[in-house]
Order: structure tokens, then C-alpha cells, then sequence
């Protein structure tokens, strides 16, 4: 197997790799079934994993999940970990939608109570979360307490009365990352952020109920609190136009610093500089006010999620938070290297962090276990909750995929649509959705992605994740 003269070997099942050649620092691996494979290799992403290995100080493999696609420099899917020393840091191994994740929280009802009320659920959600291009939120911040949603993230929000302090326990991070500089910052960020947090946004974000549908490991779903019936909840969005502008903003910084500290790069979108320079840690001051905003952004709408299914249902859900977790994001982490503890900038794009068993950055209730793992599919078919490995661990620094990874482009999607009532057609299949325009339904439509219980079987065969729950949508609010 080749992939445009570049030879490709299958390590084990699950695991591909391809050597370090020319001017690769390491080798690119991918993790995928045979099936995910052949599509895979028909897209240019395979082209990107090769070019972020030539990216200075690069550390033991430019890697790649099951749910890859071609994105910006970096491929979505993409995870790769630098010298916190010799390395660089490149705004294309973030991407744009900084700290774009996932929450998942668990109800005190089962799918038989919400099935009789679904419909009036879900219009109380897009009543309650703005949702779409460029919308407005409900809260009205001020300069000073936008740079305190910078620097505490979901804890301003819990602060401010939007939650529970005991949300903060089961996000990654508790919820806000240290290091953030509002003051590197700009003033088009700002004003983009400032009327946009507790918005969904559009495109592939989206807020959805769902229940647990089957068990693959009892014992660790009820240590998440997960049974068969659960009624369940899904966040997924980023930092809105603040990140987009803030790794727009950095990235004609970096572009020039690439130049400047000449850097030899296949793809002028891999712009980097050194991690220890003023460019790179003004970038990382920038990107983590971003990954705040983020949080912050995740927990508003939880608020209002709650809210709105108070009224829907005429009672309180129970709402919990299972997990939150990031899949757009630079971060400073401990990792053994050839035998070594190393400290890395380890970038994960469209990929999730999944640390294993024993790792005392999780939570000391799941610790144990190992990290949850969040992995939203379509809106028609299911999504999956999984735990992180020490596999992943000694591999992929603590990652894995983070979602089914988009198959059509959006104008194929649009196109395929044509003449179709997709909300009706997910209503016969028990989904109720409220989107913002057909045009939106048209480019998210479930066939546009890759099947997601593949993507997770990839994880699971490679033992980078094990699979724990499945999830299926009843209800769906998208931008």
C-alpha cells in the first residue's frame, strides 16, 4: 500500500505507518480499520500527517484517528507533541474554533418519561440557546468581565450563577486552563466574543437529548452513572467568533515568525514558531483565553439547558455533568518518552485527549477507570462514550478520535439533499430537530459523515479507547 509514492505498512490491525523519509522528522501514523483506510487514502489529509512531521521538534509520530479529514495545515484528526524546549507551536494543530468539545450530562429520567414530551423539549431548547451565524446571547459583558471569562473559563460562569461548582469537578481542566493573557487579546476578538457567549453557533455544532441505548461495559458505565434508558444530554461548540478571530489574529503572526526563524516547511498553513518565543507565548496566552471562553461557553448553555427542560417537561431533569472534554487544543503535558518523562506541547485537533487508568490529572472519581471519552456521531444514528487507555498513553500521548469525521464536503451534502425533507425523514427515524434552515440540515444530513461506530471500533481494535456506552438522539437544536 502507497499513498502518492510514500510507502504504507500495516504495524498491526488498526494501526498504519509510514516511514520517515526526505524531509519527515518522524514517521506519520494513522489508526483505522481497513475500511476507514480506502477512504482515507482518497483524501489529502494523508498528505497534511506527512507535512506536520517535518515540523521542528516534533516528538515520536505525526499521528492521525479513524475520523480524518483535510483541514487547515493540520488535519482534523491530527495529534502531535513538540519539545516544550526545541519545539514550535502552530495555530494549524488548534484550528480555528479554539477548545471546540464536548459536554455530556446524564438526567434523572429514562427514555419513556421524555419520548410522550420530545417535541416540546426540543422547541424549549431553541427557544432557550441562541443558535447560528454571527447570533447574540443574552448576556451583556463588560471589557473587565469578558477578561475574567478569559482567565477562569466555566468557573466565571459557575461564579455567576450559571451551574453548580460541582459541574467544574468533571471538565477537563476543571474548567479553565491556567496561562491565559487577556491582554494579547485584540480588540476585534473581543468585540466578536463580548455578545456571543452562551450561543451554539453553527455548522456541526449542536445541542442534543439522547438516551443510552446499549452497555458494552457495565462496570464502568455505572461508574459514570450510566444505565440503559438513561435519558442523556450532548453540548457540542467552541469559543464562537472570538477563537476564530483570535487564531486568525495569531496566525499572521506566526506566519511571519515562520520566515523569520527560518523554518523550512512543506505547507505554508503549518505557520510556527519556537514555543519559548515572545511569538509563541503570545500565541499561547491568546489560544488559551480562547479555550476559556470555551468552557465558559459550554457551561452558559448547560444553564440554559436545564432551563428549558424544566418548562418542557414541567419538572427538573436531574441534569449531571458525565464528562467535558476539549478536541481543539495546545496544551503543556508530562509524557514518557522513550523511557524518559519529557514536558510536551501536545497539539490535538478534531482529536481528544484520553488519558488512562492512574493519571492524576483526572478526576478522583474516575481515576480509576480512566479518563471518559466523548464521541458525538450524526444527528441520525448514535454516539459513543469510551474511557482512555495506557495504550494511548505510551502511543498517541493520552488521544483519540473525537467524532464520526465528515465524509462530503458541505456543497456534495447540499447537493445530495436536494428534493428531500430530511427533518421529516429524521422524524420517521424518532429524531426531532430544529435547525436554523434546511440549507443547515442539507450539510449536516447523516450521510455526510463516516459511520461513527467504525470510527470508535478503530480506537477500540488499535487499544487506544474502550468503547463503554452508546447513545441515541431523540432530539436535536442546531445553529
Amino acid at each position: 500500500m502507497d499513498y502518492q509514492g510514500y510507502p504504507i505498512h500495516e504495524l498491526r490491525k488498526g494501526l498504519y505507518e509510514i516511514p520517515a523519509v526526505g524531509g519527515m522528522r518522524v514517521p506519520a501514523r494513522i489508526y483505522a480499520t481497513p475500511t476507514l483506510m480506502h477512504d482515507i487514502l482518497a483524501d489529502k489529509s494523508v498528505q497534511q500527517v506527512i507535512n506536520v512531521a517535518h515540523l521542528p521538534g516534533i516528538v515520536g509520530y505525526s499521528l492521525a484517528m479513524p475520523d480524518m479529514h483535510w483541514g487547515y495545515g493540520f488535519p482534523i484528526g491530527g495529534v502531535a507533541a513538540f519539545d516544550a524546549e526545541d519545539g514550535v507551536v502552530s495555530p494549524g494543530g488548534v484550528g480555528y474554533d479554539i477548545n471546540c468539545g464536548v459536554r455530556l450530562l446524564r438526567s434523572k429520567l429514562s427514555i419513556d418519561e421524555l419520548r410522550p414530551k420530545i417535541s416540546s423539549v426540543v422547541s424549549h431548547m431553541y427557544q432557550a440557546i441562541p443558535t447560528g451565524v454571527g447570533v447574540k446571547g443574552k448576556l451583556k459583558l463588560s471589557d473587565r468581565e469578558l477578561d475574567e471569562v478569559f482567565r477562569d473559563g466555566a468557573r466565571w460562569a459557575v461564579r455567576k450563577g450559571y451551574g453548580r461548582k460541582a459541574d467544574l469537578a468533571h471538565i477537563e481542566e476543571g474548567g479553565r486552563i491556567a496561562g491565559a493573557e487577556p491582554a494579547r487579546v485584540s480588540q476585534r476578538a473581543k468585540q466578536r466574543g463580548r455578545p456571543q457567549l452562551g450561543t451554539l453557533g453553527s455548522g456541526n455544532h449542536f445541542a442534543e437529548i439522547g438516551y443510552v441505548d446499549k452497555i458494552f461495559q457495565p462496570e464502568l458505565a455505572a461508574r459514570l452513572g450510566l444505565s440503559e434508558g438513561l435519558v442523556t444530554a450532548i453540548i457540542h461548540t467552541g469559543s464562537r467568533g472570538c477563537g476564530y478571530q483570535i487564531c486568525d489574529d495569531t496566525l499572521k503572526l506566526l506566519q511571519k515568525a515562520s520566515k523569520s526563524y527560518g523554518f523550512r516547511l512543506p505547507d505554508r498553513q503549518l505557520a510556527a514558531a519556537p514555543i519559548q518565543s515572545p511569538e509563541g507565548q503570545a500565541y499561547l496566552g491568546a489560544m488559551r483565553c480562547g479555550v476559556n471562553y470555551a468552557f465558559a461557553n459550554r457551561q452558559v448553555i448547560t444553564h440554559w439547558l436545564r432551563s428549558a427542560l424544566q418548562k418542557g417537561l414541567g419538572r427538573d431533569a436531574g441534569l449531571a455533568v458525565v464528562y467535558e472534554v476539549a478536541h481543539n487544543i495546545a496544551k503543556m503535558e508530562d509524557h514518557e518518552v522513550a523511557g524518559k518523562m519529557r514536558r510536551l506541547c501536545v497539539h490535538r485537533k478534531g482529536a481528544t485527549r484520553a488519558f488512562g487508568p492512574g493519571h492524576q490529572e483526572l478526576p478522583s472519581d474516575y481515576r480509576d477507570i480512566g479518563q471518559p471519552v466523548l464521541i458525538p456521531g450524526d444527528m441520525g444514528r448514535y454516539s459513543f462514550v469510551l474511557v482512555g487507555t495506557d495504550r494511548a498513553m505510551q502511543e498517541t500521548f493520552g488521544s483519540t478520535c473525537h467524532g464520526a469525521g465528515r465524509m462530503k464536503s458541505r456543497t456534495r451534502a447540499k447537493k445530495d439533499a436536494h428534493g428531500r425533507d430530511l427533518q421529516a425523514e429524521l422524524r420517521a427515524a424518532g429524531v426531532c430537530v430544529k435547525a436554523s434552515s434546511n440549507r443547515t440540515l442539507a450539510e449536516e444530513m447523516p450521510e455526510a459523515y463516516k459511520d461513527v461506530a467504525e470510527v470508535v471500533e478503530s480506537v477500540e481494535t488499535a487499544g487506544i479507547s474502550r468503547i463503554v456506552a452508546r447513545l441515541r438522539p431523540v432530539g436535536c437544536i442546531k445553529g
